[in-house]
């Protein structure tokens, strides 16, 4: 095992050792659309532009898994740690991840050698709502994107590391801010690259873009906030939705709805699927009314940017319930569906052919803010707890507290599940926690916190709090659970070897039976595991490659939950795994 450190400095690229020749066609979009199909390429965030994190390969499996062991690690280094919370892409013998602050590097996959490593260069006065993560990259022809933290999407060459164009998604200063990893999709116009933002905590109005691979041009953008208008080839479009049909006044004009997770894409509808998070303010009785489309999952339309359908999972939130998470496509019972794991702690199941709800049920417990869903899959909301109205207090200053669970981190947060085709199953890492919650008078003033709320996070459960659950999203059924002490923040990834792989905070790498849950393999990292792991082929064996290093928004924003937790310690680190050679020929 080999400890690779990187040497690095503000914007710097450093060319160290030869990798794999890429090929000379480089990653086209038929590649990219058909990376499930693929065993020895990573090329979309999810193994699979759907998103479904599921691989084919089945060297590594249930009756070996037991062996499997670094090949190699490589370290981040410097004291740039935090949060990791990156999946790989891997191309031609290449592995490009990203890391806290912005940074990228290219790893050789064989040797875990450096090829280069890029560093934005970050200013004063950032404002990323929930820690310095960097959720990963993108890949296209001899390009490899991501975005940074000052807003900014960045296309680099995937050879060398050098800048082949810069674009500004927004200003910083006004609290956008860019974590998730883009989406590269078809259309008329040609490979788009596609960005959401991040920073509804700030105001800002959510919105996605669409650009051009090559050029970085904007080609559509399409907010997500009714009464803001879209473009398209450079001119005003439509409006999405209808000014103040579910907003009040000019409430919509600082509405939040951030697409800060980012989205996938199925091909069969030619949609993309993307998700709108929390409207803005917290306070929610400063905007009655649904106040669409935020906590909403959207289909756009990848050729003009209009809203094909969409579909609210939370209308009115008051308990910051962000409908951000993935939106899976899968086919079942002769059906084009789709399933999303809502931070509010309800799974999903929609036709992902027009939006419409086909089921949802809880997939964690004891949730007290809705008592259920109706036939379309609204929620019964459970009045009296909502936060109560600051004004109707005697002080003014703060509303009425309530206990509600889940937390506003969410029965799933940003942690990816994974769908098995070899199962059926969603494997949902999930958190089981409640929240102090209270609403406070609050207004917008540009670049400040623009929440109206306060809140302390608690455990409900003595003896957990992270939850992998295995959901049949036919039935409704919990499956199997494993429950986890500390939270679950890292994604999940299904294979066909019957194997569900995902991290702890503890620092564990653990693999699990996919059909009833037993564990059957485990690795300590040395630092929490808030990342999805990935899995390939080289020169004939399947690996396992993870990012390690604790994070994210749990020790930041988790209250009682965070006290909890704060012996974990921060790191920064690349993993590869793989069988011993003989047991791989076994």
């Amino acid at each position: 095992m080999r400890l690779r450190r990187a040497i690095f400095a503000a914007a710097s690229v450093l060319a160290i050792a030869a990798a794999t020749p890429a090929s000379a066609e480089g990653v086209s979009i038929d590649d990219i659309v058909n990376d499930h199909k693929s065993t020895g390429n990573v090329l979309t965030n999810g193994q699979d532009i759907r998103g479904q994190r599921y691989s084919t390969l089945d060297q590594i499996n249930t009756g070996n898994v037991a062996a499997l062991a670094p090949a190699w690690v490589f370290s981040f280094g410097g004291e740039k740690q935090r949060g990791q919370e990156a999946q790989p892409i891997v191309s031609d013998g290449v592995i490009y991840i990203t890391g806290s602050y912005s940074r990228m590097w290219a790893i050789d996959a064989k040797t875990g050698d450096e090829i280069w490593q890029y560093d934005a260069r970050l200013p004063e006065g950032i404002l990323p709502c929930c820690d310095v993560v960097n959720r990963g990259a993108a890949i296209h022809g001899d390009k490899i994107y991501f975005g940074t933290l000052d807003a900014q999407l960045v296309a680099l060459d995937k050879k060398t590391g050098k800048v082949a164009w810069r674009k500004k998604i927004d200003d910083f200063k006004a609290g956008f801010s860019y974590t998730a990893a883009p989406l590269i999709v078809p259309s008329k116009h040609g490979p788009l690259i596609v960005t959401g933002v991040s920073g509804g905590e700030f105001g800002i109005v959510g919105r996605v873009d669409a650009r051009n691979v090559e050029t970085g041009e904007l080609v559509w953008s399409r907010p997500t906030i009714e009464g803001h208008v879209g473009t398209l080839n450079g001119k005003k479009s439509t409006m999405t939705g209808k000014k103040n049909e579910t907003w009040p006044g000019d409430m919509w004009k600082w509405g939040g709805g951030a697409t800060w997770m980012g989205g996938t894409f199925d091909p069969d509808t030619k949609s993309i699927f993307i998700g709108a998070g929390n409207p803005a303010p917290w306070n929610s009785h400063l905007r009655p009314g649904d106040n669409k489309w935020s906590c909403s999952r959207l289909a756009i339309d990848p050729d003009t940017g209009e809203i094909k359908w969409g579909f609210q999972t939370t209308p009115h939130d008051g308990w910051d319930y962000d409908g951000v998470n993935e939106l899976v496509s899968f086919d079942a019972d002769g059906q084009k569906l789709a399933a999303t794991a809502d931070r509010n702690g309800f799974f999903y199941v929609l036709d992902r052919t027009n939006g419409k709800f086909v089921r949802g049920f809880p997939f964690v417990d004891k949730i007290s803010w809705a008592s259920g869903l109706d036939k379309d899959g609204r929620p019964i909301y459970i009045k009296e707890n909502y936060p109560g109205d600051p004004k109707k207090a005697k002080d003014g200053k703060k509303g009425k507290g309530v206990f509600v669970v889940p937390s506003f981190l969410g029965g799933k947060n940003q942690m990816p599940m994974a769908y098995s085709q070899q199962t059926g199953y969603f494997y949902v890492p999930s958190n089981e926690w409640g929240m102090d919650l209270w609403n406070e008078p609050v207004s917008y003033k540009k670049g400040a916190a623009y929440l109206g709320a306060g809140f302390t996070i608690k455990p409900i459960f003595k003896d957990h709090i992270g939850s992998l659950k295995a959901v049949d999203p036919i039935s409704g059924k919990i499956v199997w659970e494993y429950k986890n002490k500390a939270p679950l923040w890292g994604g999940v990834l299904a294979t066909a070897g019957g194997l569900v792989f995902t991290g702890t905070p503890e620092g564990f790498l653990k693999a699990f039976d996919a059909k009833t849950g037993k564990e059957l393999w485990k690795f300590q990292t040395g630092s929490g595991i808030v990342a999805p792991p990935a899995t390939w082929e080289q020169d004939g064996e399947q690996v396992i490659g993870v990012s390690g290093g604790w994070g994210g928004a749990v020790p930041l924003w988790g209250g009682e939950v965070a006290k909890t937790v704060k012996y974990l310690n921060s790191g920064g680190s690349f993993w590869l795994f793989k069988l011993p050679k003989k047991m791989a020929a076994n």
